[in-house]
């Protein structure tokens, strides 16, 4: 647990998230995030997302319409989606792009004091993130944000592959729009790892 962060000035501001989402996932894998719990900070390095593109993308939520449960995803860029799948699991997405034009990056895998996070469901649970973070904007700095910590690289590893769980979706199952720090980078050598 991290207390009293010094890079509270590397905070992602809005125009980070106010791009293509495609862009914007990529660039997050090495980001942290962070979550304020009131006795003091947790922050995990992002080691995985996948980014769920408007709604022609039959594998966003958005793809059915807007509905009560999907508008936060038309609305800005840098707020907090939060949803609950199988009835047990919470999800982290960050809306991205222009607002009116749905889309998310959703955070997969973190690593968070040497232990990988390995699936969605498990990091909300690390971090604990549930519904009341729903349409929250992470961009202010309040319970749950994004930090630079370190510059990435250019030869900084990362694969892309197809997203998990999303055969329903034909062929855009296919597109390889899961960004993930491959394990040959050395902060990931050797790390015990929490999968859902």
């Amino acid at each position: 647990m991290v207390k009293n962060s010094s890079f509270m000035c590397n905070i992602l501001p809005r125009a980070y998230f106010n791009r293509p989402t495609l862009t914007v996932a990529r660039s997050l894998v090495g980001k942290y995030l962070v979550r304020e719990n009131g006795t003091g900070q947790l922050a995990g390095r992002i080691i995985e997302v996948e980014a769920y593109v408007g709604p022609s993308d039959k594998a966003c939520h958005a793809s059915k319409g807007r509905t009560a449960r999907t508008d936060v995803l038309f609305g800005s860029p840098g707020v907090s989606y939060v949803y609950l799948i199988y009835g047990m699991y919470h999800c982290l997405n960050v809306v991205t792009d222009r607002e009116e034009f749905p889309a998310a990056v959703l955070i997969r895998a973190i690593q968070l004091d040497g232990l990988l996070i390995d699936g969605p469901g498990r990091v909300c649970r690390a971090l604990g993130i549930d519904r009341t973070l729903n349409r929250l904007d992470m961009t202010i700095g309040k319970q749950l944000w994004f930090e630079e910590r370190e510059k990435r690289t250019g030869r900084t590893p990362i694969g892309a592959f197809p997203r998990i769980g999303v055969d329903y979706a034909g062929s855009w199952a296919k597109k390889p729009w899961r960004f993930r720090l491959l394990s040959g980078e050395p902060a990931l050598s050797g790390r015990r790892a929490l999968r859902s």
